[in-house]
């Protein structure tokens, strides 16, 4: 049982030939839409309203919640047990939690990351003329 949430690979590309441009949208799409994650409102409600406490903007709260939800609920997972688990963390060590959680059904092509900026020598950085 495969855990991901796509088929897509970096193995090889779409059949593109005619017959398979004819097998219809869904098919060549090959699972957009095929899952449904239904969740109450009440746990959408608590997730968005944790996320808004971290994030800049609403619609980044909005994002995140939804990505939490669609992974907890792609390893059938309650979202509330892993809210739970998101409360009782550090803040300081929510971003480490959510970048492991959230890259367990990702295509291994698509990894998250923390970007932490480069690192500049400072007799390089004394040297560059603005």
């Amino acid at each position: 049982m495969s855990t991901q949430s796509s088929n897509a690979t970096n193995l090889g590309g779409p059949n593109l030939t005619a017959t398979s441009a004819a097998q219809g949208a869904q098919k060549y799409y090959n699972n957009l839409y095929a899952t449904s994650f239904a969740t109450s409102a009440n746990t959408n409600d608590a997730l968005i309203a944790f996320f808004e406490e971290y994030c800049p903007t609403k619609a980044a709260a909005d994002n995140l919640a939804s990505a939490v939800m669609a992974t907890a609920l792609a390893q059938n997972t309650d979202p509330l047990t892993i809210l739970a688990q998101f409360r009782a963390m550090p803040k300081g060590q929510l971003n480490n939690y959510l970048i492991a959680f959230l890259n367990i059904s990702r295509v291994p092509t698509s990894i998250l990351g923390v970007n932490t900026g480069a690192k500049t020598n400072s007799l390089v950085t004394r040297s560059i003329i603005l």
